[in-house]
C-alpha cells in the first residue's frame, strides 16, 4: 500500500480498512480539471442515501470563488493574509496549492469523524497531508486518485521516442483548463489564463503522486465533458467513473481500480 498513517488493506475483491474511530474520511483527489467536482455531484444527484452520510470537508481557501462557487460550501474564502496568520495557530495546517494557500482545521476534522464520515474532494496537495499528518495517523481512510491518463496509457506512451509524458499532459490539461474557463466565463483574462497555465503545467507532477494513494480510477472524461450532465444521466467515461468510485465507497474493488507503482511516470 501506499506510503503514509493510512489504515487501510486491499483482499481479494474488498477494500479492508480498520480504525478504533467510528468515522471513515474518504479522500478523493487528482489533477485540477480531472472530473472531481461533477462526479461527487453526480454521486449526490444518484446515490443520496450514501452521500448523506459523508460530510464535506470544507478548507479556508485564498483564492477568489469561481462563479458557481459559494463561501461555505466549497471552500471558506479567506483573504490571503488571513489564512498566513493561521501558521500561528495549531489547529490548523497551511498548505500551497498551485500558489495558493489553504489551511485545514485538523481539529475540526477530527471531531467530524468522531461521529460521522467524511468526504474530502480536492488538490493532491492538501490529499496527501491527509494522509501523512500525524495529528490523523489513527483515522480511517479510502483515498482515490482520478488521472486523465490511463497506467497502459502511459506505459505504452513511454514506449514512443518522440512523446514527452510530461509536455503531452500539459497540454491535455491545457485544454481542459480553457474549456472550463470559457463555459464558466466566456471572455478569459489574462489573470485566468495565468492561472489555468499554472494548473495545467502541475498536473504531470500531481500525477506522480498518484502512487501514494489506495487505487487509481483512470477519467477521460474531465471536468469540462458534457458527458457527466449534457443528458442528466453520466455517458461515457463519466459513468464508469462514478460507477467506480460508488464501488470503493461501499467496499468493493472495481475491475476499473490501478495501483500505480512509484517509479510508474519518469522525472
Amino acid at each position: 500500500m501506499a506510503a503514509g498513517n493510512r489504515r487501510s488493506g486491499l483482499t481479494g475483491n474488498r477494500l479492508i480498512m480498520t480504525t478504533n474511530q467510528s468515522g471513515r474520511l474518504v479522500i478523493l483527489t487528482g489533477p485540477s480539471c480531472a472530473g472531481k467536482t461533477p462526479l461527487v455531484r453526480a454521486f449526490r444527484r444518484f446515490w443520496p442515501e450514501q452521500t448523506g452520510a459523508l460530510r464535506p470537508v470544507v478548507l479556508r481557501n485564498s483564492r477568489s470563488p469561481r462563479p458557481s462557487e459559494v463561501d461555505g460550501v466549497e471552500h471558506h474564502f479567506r483573504t490571503r493574509d488571513h489564512i498566513e496568520r493561521l501558521h500561528d495557530d495549531e489547529r490548523y495546517v497551511v498548505i500551497d496549492v498551485r500558489g495558493d494557500l489553504q489551511a485545514l482545521d485538523v481539529v475540526e476534522l477530527t471531531e467530524s469523524l468522531e461521529s460521522g464520515d467524511a468526504l474530502y474532494e480536492g488538490n493532491p496537495y492538501v490529499a496527501r497531508e491527509l494522509l501523512t499528518n500525524s495529528r490523523l495517523a489513527d483515522i480511517q481512510r479510502l483515498s482515490v486518485f482520478l488521472s486523465p491518463l490511463s497506467k497502459e496509457e502511459i506505459q505504452y506512451l513511454r514506449e514512443q521516442p518522440a512523446v514527452s509524458l510530461r509536455g503531452l499532459t500539459t497540454e491535455m490539461m491545457r485544454r481542459r483548463q480553457l474549456r472550463r474557463g470559457h463555459r464558466l466565463k466566456g471572455m478569459l483574462s489574462a489573470h485566468d489564463l495565468d492561472d489555468a497555465e499554472r494548473r495545467a503545467a502541475r498536473a504531470y507532477d500531481e500525477l506522480r503522486m498518484a502512487h501514494e494513494f489506495d487505487l487509481v480510477i483512470p477519467n477521460h472524461d474531465g471536468e469540462d465533458s458534457e458527458n457527466w450532465d449534457a443528458f442528466y444521466y453520466p455517458l461515457g467515461d463519466a459513468r464508469k467513473t462514478l460507477l467506480a468510485v460508488v464501488d470503493l465507497v461501499t467496499g468493493e474493488i472495481p475491475g476499473s481500480a490501478e495501483k500505480w507503482e512509484p517509479d510508474l511516470l519518469p522525472e
